[in-house]
């Protein structure tokens, strides 16, 4: 079993409670989400040190599935090691973790292990990535939920890399995937529920006191994918939101910095009032000469959209804010999926694939520290859940229409 050589403390950043988390989201610009499967541990020391030197203060990683599990029955020690690695380096660096297991689905691809396909599930509207190579369109997932030995398979991974950290001073969570729902979903509530009381159960048995969370997204909020904030809330310590207006038909445009403040309150209502993260938000830039993309917007609207968005989320009291993501990515990753079709996917990044920083760095810079609000009771919330379940989508619309007109009273 890999070991740590990290034997710190809590810093006063991770252990705080009342801190408005300020953290980021990371793959290096070199190798993507080869991350783990090419690791370089001095370019993750390097990448932590800037983050933490920009003031923030957790950075969510992933283990992407395939590389961990390559088979059922068997974890790569390998990679855990390496995570173990980057885990010392974050404590080093200062900035505390949140660990994301069974990648899964990440940027428009679902990269699955080879022993994971052949069923009939899997969103069809994203590309496969099985064994190093793409699978055939339409190839077929097993249901994560109610496939026994697929589950058995998880539980065992979990209890692998959780019990590889356990007691690690850089780990703040564990999330449990990201937007799970993309690759597949659970046939009913009761199985849904199942998975997450399994799942969170291996958890915390292999690391005990460790928070749990799941990363969910807006189109779990717009329609029925079996997850959705109250069962998080229900397995969870807190619930972890995704949202961005250039995914939203219903939102004004790409820097309608009004969109995820709402959808952390919906995320909040819907899960009966429980803590939300705001996991991931942010905007690709315009990309150089011969990248053309229609979403993305220009460095410098992109860092006041990323102000405004921060300002809101605090003073309506969520948990914190994590942007999508560290880095832009080297021209050498342009030709494989998902940079290859994806082609605002290359422009995310708070910094450049050079390392200079963009000027969204300076508004996150200027906003570290900060101690979390209460949130209050929004006012234009005129419906109870159970009538908004009936009818998500109109009725998400609605209620955004209402919290734009300026009936919401938090601020």
């Amino acid at each position: 079993m890999p070991i740590s050589r990290c034997t710190g403390e809590w810093s006063t950043v991770r252990a705080d409670p009342g801190r408005f988390r300020l953290g980021v989201n990371y793959w290096p610009a070199s190798s993507a989400m080869a991350w783990l499967a090419d690791y370089d541990p001095t370019t993750t020391r390097d990448d932590f040190r800037r983050i933490d030197e920009a003031g923030f203060d957790t950075i969510r990683v992933f283990l992407r599935w395939e590389d961990a599990q390559p088979a059922a029955d068997r974890v790569d020690n390998r990679i855990i090691g390496r995570l173990v690695d980057a885990a010392d380096a974050a404590s080093e660096a200062g900035v505390a973790l949140i660990v994301t297991l069974f990648t899964g689905h990440m940027s428009g691809v679902n990269w699955i292990p080879p022993w994971a396909m052949g069923g009939a599930g899997g969103d069809r509207r994203f590309r496969v990535v099985s064994g190093g190579r793409l699978r055939p369109p339409g190839s077929g997932l097993r249901n994560w939920y109610s496939d026994g030995e697929l589950v058995a398979a998880q539980e065992r991974l979990a209890t692998a890399v959780v019990g590889a950290l356990s007691g690690h001073p850089a780990v703040w969570a564990w999330d449990l995937g990201n937007e799970n729902s993309n690759c597949t979903v659970p046939p009913d509530t009761s199985t849904a529920e199942g998975w997450l009381q399994r799942m969170t159960a291996a958890v915390r048995r292999a690391d005990p006191g460790r928070l749990v969370t799941v990363g969910i997204h807006m189109e779990d909020l717009e329609e029925d994918r079996g997850i959705g904030p109250a069962e998080v809330a229900r397995w969870c310590d807190f619930v972890s939101m995704h949202g961005y207006p250039i995914y939203a038909d219903w939102a004004a445009g790409p820097t309608d910095d009004r969109l995820v403040p709402f959808l952390g309150l919906i995320t909040r209502w819907l899960a009966g009032g429980a803590s939300v993260l705001f996991e991931e938000f942010g905007l690709p830039t315009i990309p150089a000469a011969g990248q053309a993309s229609s979403i993305a917007v220009d460095e410098d609207l992109a860092a006041t959209y990323t102000g405004a968005v921060l300002d809101t989320l605090w003073a309506e009291g969520s948990m914190g804010a994590l942007l999508w993501c560290f880095s832009d990515y080297a021209t050498t990753l342009f030709n494989s999926a998902p940079l290859d079709s994806s082609i605002h996917e290359r422009t995310f990044g708070l910094w450049r694939a050079d390392g200079a920083p963009k000027p969204a760095v300076a508004q996150v810079s200027a906003r570290s520290g900060r101690n979390r609000k209460s949130p209050g009771d929004p006012s234009w919330l005129d419906i109870g859940p159970e009538e908004f379940l009936t009818d998500r989508k109109a009725q998400l619309a609605r209620l955004y229409r209402r919290y734009c007109d300026g009936t919401n009273t938090t601020i």
